[in-house]
């Protein structure tokens, strides 16, 4: 084994002052060198200086990704020009792209964070790894391919899509690993079954992330691939990119990379911390970034701590995997609802396949309905589907409370995405 990645903290109060020496150094940093993030301060009445414990973080103001839109081209700079080796930028479907530079220590520690993402998973240089997912301005291919290359191990770097190329490629070069969104790890699998050659190709693990996955989706992956482990990776462009926690062999949790950044799990309507264990959004502050620093970043995401310490043995929290985005949730009859609420129903129904849309309509009596399309699982008959449907339509009655119409569809006639698939549909024009 080469060098290791994980960090050399052996007891949580080595962590906690680890944490504090990098957010006294990051509130320092910003407060001199960043006028957005001075200003910010100088308006919460807040001064480096009161910083002295963990628990002051709740005394700085919060970030958002709307003042990285209002601060283009280059937000919440602290470093000079000069010193900036690259940008990027998330794929934003709407208003201007969130723009995040790096310096050179950004890059590096970034590449030891996924470096570290990918020992956590029990790759070694002895791994071939396919990357299947984008190039570009976005964090994601750069980023699997630098941690890659960080560990040691072959980097294959086809980007998305090109189905063909990438099924040679399985086959040719014989990678043990491959790295892709949810959706594409699905897609690549429905494809090796459809071609026939499982047999001939090597591969042992999904490194999957960008969206949530059910188990559902999950299981079919493990079995279309025969792989041993699909591992659920996770990370924001504005957190440096992909690469900023992942479960381990046990699958328990996310361990995420709290000598980098500093998690807090907060209501989103309230923005108080929310008890251990439930769900609330991540809010993170990086505690080592130099260029673009984060503080208290609401990110959008939800999930909640894992309170216990995982049988791996490791000293890094846990949290869950995503349970979606607090932006994703939508209102139907007064009732909040998250996809991942659904998408837990359905991957608990035996029968059904890992492909949903969720279609919101209004009707002419003013009212507003919910349709679930879900694929029946392959090789099923449509004999079931009555049974199925009254199952699924009384399960999201009784935990959602809100009644939803379940339409069962053949299988594979929901469409595949190379990217992230789409699951909500509102066509009631509000």
């Amino acid at each position: 084994m080469g060098k290791s990645f994980m960090p050399t903290i052996r007891t949580e109060r080595e962590l906690k002052k680890v944490q504090l020496e990098g957010l006294q150094w990051t509130v320092n940093h910003v407060y001199q060198h960043s006028e957005f993030y001075r200003n910010r301060f100088d308006e919460a009445g807040v001064k480096p200086r009161h910083i002295k414990s963990l628990k002051d973080i709740s005394k700085l103001p919060f970030t958002t990704a709307a003042d990285l839109q209002e601060g283009y081209p280059f937000p919440l700079r602290s470093v000079p020009f000069e010193k900036i080796v690259r940008i990027h930028a998330s794929s934003g479907t709407t208003g201007k792209r969130k723009v995040l530079c790096y310096t050179q220590k950004d890059i590096s520690d970034w590449a030891n964070m996924f470096a570290r993402c990918y020992e956590m998973a029990g790759l070694t240089p002895k791994d071939r790894v396919q990357i299947a997912v984008g190039y570009g301005v976005w964090t994601a291919g750069v980023g699997f391919q630098l941690g890659c290359e960080r560990l040691g191990a072959m980097a294959i770097p086809v980007g998305p899509g090109n189905i063909d190329m990438q099924c040679q490629f399985l086959e040719d070069f014989r990678p043990t690993v491959i790295c892709a969104t949810a959706s594409m790890a699905l897609l690549m699998g429905e494809e090796v079954e459809k071609r026939g050659i499982r047999e001939k190709i090597g591969l042992r693990k999904v490194i999957m992330g960008s969206e949530r996955s059910s188990d559902a989706m999950r299981a079919r992956m493990k079995d279309l691939l025969g792989v041993d482990h699909v591992f659920d990776i996770t990370g924001l462009t504005e957190l440096y990119g992909p690469g900023t926690g992942i479960d381990c062999d046990r699958h328990e949790g996310i361990h995420y990379w709290a000598d980098y950044y500093i998690l807090e799990l907060l209501n989103p309507e309230t923005l108080q911390p929310v008890p251990p264990g439930e769900t609330g959004e991540m809010v993170v502050t990086t505690l080592r970034k130099e260029a673009a620093p984060l503080i208290r970043y609401r990110t959008r995401d939800l999930t909640r701590l894992i309170p216990k310490k995982c049988s791996c043995g490791s000293i890094l929290p846990m949290h869950d995997r995503l349970l979606g985005r607090s932006d994703d949730m939508f209102i139907i009859r007064a009732v909040n609802i998250y996809p991942g609420q659904i998408d837990h129903i359905l991957s608990n129904t035996k029968g059904i396949g890992s492909e949903y849309q969720i279609h919101l309509d209004r009707k002419e009596d003013g009212k507003d309905y919910m349709t679930i399309k879900v694929e029946r699982a392959e090789g099923e008959t449509p004999d079931q589907d009555a049974v199925l449907v009254q199952t699924l339509e009384s399960e999201i009655k009784t935990q959602i409370l809100v009644s939803g119409k379940v339409e069962i569809v053949d299988y594979g006639s929901l469409p595949r995405s190379e990217r992230k698939s789409k699951r909500v549909f509102d066509h009631r024009g509000i």
